[in-house]
């Protein structure tokens, strides 16, 4: 199972976010495909997933407060968690580190 969010840059970025609209638990999805979109003040978002597999749980707290993307993007602010069928896209992802050095 993976989790999959935005990062820190991103929540910085969109500024207040006001609205998170995820695909269903259940629904299929294919590396490089459509999760969903983040709405925010300056613009709107599309969600784009590293990994293959099926959306087995959406995060529901966000339709209520899509606020928590902005104050806790790596905790309680999680989109989806998917069943991996195809885990080998992960190996080209970068780390925190690398990422928050290339974007700092």
């Amino acid at each position: 199972m993976v989790t999959i969010g935005i990062t820190q840059h991103a929540a910085d970025e969109l500024t207040d976010i006001t609205y998170v609209e995820m695909a269903p638990a259940g629904s299929a999805i294919d590396a490089g495909g459509s999760l969903g979109e983040v709405e925010s003040v300056k613009t709107t978002a599309e969600v784009i997933s590293a990994v293959g597999g099926e959306i087995k749980e959406v995060n529901e707290a966000l339709s209520a407060d899509p606020s928590i993307l902005n104050s806790d993007p790596y905790g309680e602010g999680w989109l989806v968690k998917i069943a991996v069928t195809d885990s080998s896209p992960i190996d080209g992802l970068m780390d925190s580190a690398t990422y928050d050095e290339r974007n700092g």
